[in-house]
């Protein structure tokens, strides 16, 4: 492999940029002023539902679920059975990773052919705008992609505790698919059957944001809706970042303790017929402090190809995309990196 590990130019980690001192940011990483962030323009009296899983049957989960998923395409969960202790450990045991000296990360440099591994930027066009931040991604299912060696070894337990990690998230997963479907007026099993069952895919991106001398000039990760299925964010829990679209508004999300942030991608929009709304979102920096997040997608059977659920189409409301399976819908972000609603908008049928 070249030296460049298949990226069109040498990558520089944001970490190591970041640990130099430098009071300015390079050119790269400067966005247009309209895409720069604003935590004026972000609207306090707004935020994202929050769901207390605890006390409620399968009909009232569903209720409020789907409410959400219509409304905001993005919503808190709380009391939502993954130990406490878990999650807690999950976030530090990778902050340890990111504190490793560099030259241990850098064994497990990443390339854009499957991105598995220690990367520093989405998409492949030489000369693009590049975000500040740092990540780790790696496979979760199907089986056949998992692969404990393309996981970093150090810290000594951070394997298994990823793996228990992301079973747990897996069940959470399957309970919140059920509500979905059952508040789409389906069978409770319909959804997940249309996602392939049993074989889905799953895939964790652990998100490293350093500390930014000039963190109004950029963003830690651009607008972009998720291409997946159904995201299930842990942030940081001291340290506010995400930004999601609401109307023409830009709502910060205040973190809670322990709580997980799940929202819809294009697959479930697409499969619902945009019935449920994967939204845009983008993440902030900061000059103070670096912030980390771990970012659980949860996908559909790759070459399954995929359009709107035949329940859901009606002569009111026709098919609004054409087929296409995740495998082909995904090449789009991975070559041309995050950009918003772009890439769901140009699956649409010309009605």
């Amino acid at each position: 492999m070249d030296s460049n590990h298949g990226w069109p130019e040498p990558i520089i980690r944001v970490q190591s940029l970041s640990e130099s001192g430098t009071e300015t940011i390079p050119t790269r990483y400067i966005k247009p002023p309209s895409d720069r962030p604003s935590i004026e323009a972000s609207s306090y009296t707004l935020s994202i539902p929050v769901i207390d899983l605890s006390a409620m049957s399968k009909e009232e989960m569903a209720s409020v679920v789907s409410a959400a998923c219509r409304e905001w395409g993005f919503f808190q969960v709380v009391n939502h059975g993954v130990r406490p202790e878990l999650v807690r450990h999950g976030q530090e045991i990778w902050r340890g990773f990111f504190h490793l000296p560099m030259e241990e990360k850098q064994r497990y440099a990443n390339s854009p052919t499957t991105y598995e591994g220690y990367g520093s930027r989405l998409g492949v066009e030489k000369g693009a705008s590049l975000d500040w931040g740092d990540y780790y991604f790696l496979h979760v299912l199907p089986s056949c992609l998992k692969n404990h060696e393309k996981w970093p070894a150090l810290p000594p337990d951070l394997r298994d505790i990823t793996d228990e990690y992301s079973r747990e998230l897996l069940n959470l997963c399957g309970r919140v698919m059920e509500a979905m479907s059952i508040g789409l007026g389906l069978d409770p099993t319909r959804l997940q059957e249309s996602f392939g069952g049993t074989e889905v895919g799953a895939c964790l991106r652990v998100n490293y944001y350093p500390k930014c001398p000039q963190p109004e000039l950029t963003l830690g990760l651009s607008s972009h809706s998720d291409p997946g299925g159904m995201t299930v964010l842990l942030v940081d829990n001291h340290v506010r970042g995400l930004q999601v679209r609401k109307g023409s508004d830009w709502v910060t999300v205040e973190p809670i303790r322990d709580a997980f942030i799940l929202n819809v991608g294009d697959q479930i929009q697409v499969l619902s017929n945009a019935i449920y709304k994967s939204v845009e979102h983008r993440v902030m920096v900061n000059a103070a402090n670096e912030r980390l997040s771990m970012a659980f997608f949860y996908n559909p059977k790759a070459d399954l190809p995929l359009s709107p659920i035949r329940e859901l189409i009606t002569p009111d409301r026709p098919a609004l995309y054409k087929p296409m399976s995740f495998n082909e819908y995904r090449l789009y972000i991975r070559q041309r990196g995050p950009r918003g609603k772009l890439q769901v908008e140009s699956l649409k049928t010309s009605q």
